[in-house]
């Protein structure tokens, strides 16, 4: 009979060893997978203003092809003048 016991115990703790070391290993993984799902969503939220970034740059460049708009620009910008006209700041 104390055979049979030490043997259940030692069964038992084995049992119970095997079964911590697998939710361990299955937590840390269950972690990891949630930080890269994070880290994912950060990413995404980067990459689409990054996009949007580029849309914006993307038609500043093509307004800038028209010479019109880059004279208005520059007016407006660096307070250039053409002939004749007067420059009032009201920034005051």
């Amino acid at each position: 009979m104390g055979k049979l016991r030490i043997r259940l115990i030692i069964y038992m703790a084995s049992l119970c060893l095997i079964v911590s070391v697998l939710f361990l290993t299955c937590f840390n993984s269950w972690m990891e997978i949630n930080k890269n799902k994070r880290e994912k969503q950060q990413l995404e939220e980067r990459y689409n203003k990054l996009v949007d970034k580029e849309d914006e740059l993307s038609d500043e460049v093509n307004k800038m092809q028209d010479p019109e708009y880059v004279a208005k620009y520059a007016r407006e910008k660096y307070l250039y003048t053409k002939d004749g006209e007067l420059i009032i700041d009201v920034s005051n």
